[in-house]
């Protein structure tokens, strides 16, 4: 039997309070997309999301606490795109890497506001950011596992995986901030030749 107050509109208290945190984070990705961090303020979100501010603190503790959640999520969503596209027995590097791509441009320009979160507003956490491209590089080290030989260099391995996570994510970042007006297949087949000529150094 329902504990008296618990259950309000057919929801459940943990259901309003789910409901409510997904509003903040969908209200925080809009705002985050159009304004810069310091333009943005708690009582922005709540009024975006319609939930009173007293409820924002039961998730977050600031503003960074909320973007640093939303930019987590988001990666999370961009990742689970990208390993959703990558073929089961993969014949080489270049039949890795083009669908991959394919996936995370496809995304991005579905969801320009998200893109803009992720590559934009969020990585002027610099801290956070550099630990989202070690993440990141170790994720695609890990996939591209089956069509490359056994590292014998594990640092150099990392590296070379670092330094491709890094270079994709700054023409990204150059392709959202001027409006992703710019084709995305040329520029899936440009990352694509960028990443087979960085992992072609893994072989040697």
């Amino acid at each position: 039997m329902a504990v008296r107050g618990e259950t309000y509109g057919g929801q459940t208290r943990q259901e309003r309070a789910a409901g409510r945190r997904e509003r903040l984070v969908a209200a925080a990705v809009q705002l985050f997309a159009d304004r810069s961090f310091d333009e943005v303020t708690v009582a922005d979100v709540c009024a975006r999301a319609r939930v009173a501010k007293r409820h924002f603190y039961d998730d977050f503790t600031d503003r960074a606490a909320l973007l640093l959640a939303v930019h987590h999520e988001l990666n999370e969503w961009l990742l689970a795109g990208v390993a959703a596209a990558v073929p089961r027995q993969p014949a080489g590097v270049e039949e890795l890497l083009r669908p991959m791509l394919a996936a995370l441009v496809r995304q991005l320009a579905e969801h320009p506001q998200r893109a803009r979160v992720i590559y934009i507003n969020a990585p002027r956490m610099e801290l956070h950011r550099r630990g989202v491209l070690r993440r990141d590089a170790r994720f695609l080290g890990a996939l591209a596992r089956p069509v490359l030989p056994v590292p014998r260099d594990p640092a150099r391995y990392e590296r070379v995986f670092l330094a491709l996570i890094a270079g994709v994510s700054e023409v990204v970042i150059d392709w959202v901030w001027h409006g992703m007006t710019d084709p995305p297949e040329p520029l899936v087949e440009d990352l694509t030749a960028f990443g087979v000529s960085v992992m072609a150094g893994l072989r040697s």
